[in-house]
């Protein structure tokens, strides 16, 4: 019974989040994809772990009031980083994009919202969503094996074959994490909504990462405290743009 201990926190963490709303896909202590999917709750996100937990309580409270407003009418997927709330989805025949992005405004600790929802005559099928997931899936796997590239601290949405890329990163990791999501099959276009710091801001958040795992794999620091080097980086600016 011991040797479960240490996972009863991020476990009971993750069953709270993932189960009230189905559009958190997953949630451990690794990054892992869903449909419009976005990474869970890692160790090594560049933002704290409270922040972490701030971004998904943001997701299920803008998904959870604009389906209650719209109902079947709309599929919406949110991702938050750092309070930048991203709206993907589809909205039947009429346009409520001004009615979405102010029911996300008005959420608590939202700063800033990019509404991507699309008007359409009919949702994306299964097979489209399944699509998005693949995507996700090998833009992450892509990321991650390339080198410079933070994936662990970068988000990954996909919404009809068009990737969102959201973080904390510096410019060159920012512009490195597009280049490689674009060469991805099946990619139609990269946007950029990354929150750029400086590589000072990057080191400094990195290494602050390195000892709090390091303290927290010798069971000194309890889980879901981050340390208080991993300053937040508030200000940053948004870059969104796209790659043909």
């Amino acid at each position: 019974m011991r040797l479960l201990a240490p996972f009863v926190r991020p476990l009971t963490l993750c069953l709270a989040l993932s189960s009230t709303v189905v559009l958190i896909q997953g949630c451990v202590p690794l990054m892992i994809g869903g449909a419009a999917a976005t990474t869970g709750i890692v160790a090594v996100d560049r933002r704290t772990v409270g922040q972490q937990v701030e971004d998904k309580t943001i997701e299920i409270k803008v998904a959870n009031s604009i389906r209650t407003k719209f109902g079947d009418s709309v599929r919406v997927n949110i991702t938050s980083y750092q309070g930048v709330v991203l709206v993907t989805g589809d909205s039947l025949g009429n346009d409520r994009k001004a009615e979405i992005t102010e029911i996300a405004s008005k959420t608590q600790s939202v700063k800033s919202v990019s509404n991507q929802v699309n008007v359409v005559k009919e949702t994306a099928s299964f097979g489209e969503l399944s699509n998005d997931t693949w995507i996700t899936s090998k833009v992450m796997t892509t990321l991650a094996t390339t080198n410079e590239i933070p994936s662990r601290t970068i988000v990954v949405a996909t919404d009809r074959s068009v990737v969102y890329l959201m973080g904390l990163v510096t410019q060159r990791e920012g512009d490195l994490a597009a280049a490689a999501a674009a060469q991805v099959s099946g990619v139609k276009r990269v946007d950029k909504l990354f929150q750029v710091i400086s590589p000072a801001e990057a080191n400094k958040l990195d290494d602050a990462n390195r000892i709090f795992n390091k303290s927290t794999s010798s069971n000194t620091t309890p889980l879901g405290e981050a340390p208080a080097a991993a300053a937040s980086s508030s200000g940053a600016g948004v870059e969104v743009m796209p790659i043909k």
